[in-house]
């Protein structure tokens, strides 16, 4: 199983697709997809037929997913470059 550099509950920001720019918390990552659902960002309309909860029928907006090579955590965002902090090495 692959790791992650987001796990769920982060604030992160996508850095490139249509999506750009746009932050949101991560509500699920989908490791067998290399996939992430980001709150608010990639909406995705799902039509819902006619149902006794629903008389009649709906269109339900939902988050939809995103690779996950388009997010970055927003803590290691600098705004005034438009890209990632710079971290220095621990020196063993």
């Amino acid at each position: 199983m692959q790791k992650f550099h987001i796990k769920k509950n982060d604030q992160v920001i996508v850095i490139s697709g249509s999506h750009k720019g746009k932050t949101g918390k991560v509500l699920e990552v989908l490791a067998s997809k290399n996939r992430a659902v980001v709150e608010g960002v990639a909406m995705i309309k799902k039509h819902l037929k006619k149902s006794q909860e629903n008389p009649q029928g709906k269109i339900a907006e939902r988050e939809g997913s995103i690779h996950v090579s388009n997010l970055m955590l927003q803590s290691r965002f600098d705004a005034s470059k438009k890209r990632a902090k710079k971290t220095e090495a621990k020196k063993a």
